[in-house]
């Protein structure tokens, strides 16, 4: 069930709203850009997400990106498009660790899904998951 969670940087310059269901996971990549930002990430549709302020403040404008004054990153927007059937449009991955009032109970209990990204295969789970 979608739970609506409030957001926002270090700064408190950047921040939205996310309409968020734990139950369905969350995902953590080893690629080498999530794993340098140790990403923690939770997958929405476009809908789901609406960013209250901060637009101007953010590296990559409305598609997410860092908080320029504090470094914060909180979302990024990306492109599924030739994932195959069911996949295509933008999709928001939002930054658990940034989710203001987000119980620590309720994303530990929230499954994970571990993506490896480094090798461009995203729907297998790497071998090695524990430095994610």
């Amino acid at each position: 069930m979608k739970k609506t969670y409030r957001g926002s940087c270090h700064c408190k310059r950047v921040a939205f709203e996310a309409d968020i269901d734990l139950a369905q996971g969350t995902s953590k990549c080893n690629c080498t850009f999530c794993w340098k930002n140790r990403n923690w990430g939770a997958q929405l549709m476009p809908e789901d997400f609406r960013l209250e302020k901060g637009v101007d403040d953010l590296s990559g404008g409305d598609r997410g990106g860092f908080c320029k004054s504090c470094g914060v990153r909180c979302f990024g927007v990306y492109s599924t498009d030739g994932w195959g059937e069911g996949f295509g449009g933008d999709r928001v991955s939002v930054s658990v660790s940034v989710l203001d009032d987000l119980p620590v109970e309720a994303l530990v209990e929230a499954p994970v899904r571990h993506l490896d990204g480094l090798h461009d295969d995203w729907f297998t789970i790497p071998k090695e998951t524990r430095h994610l």
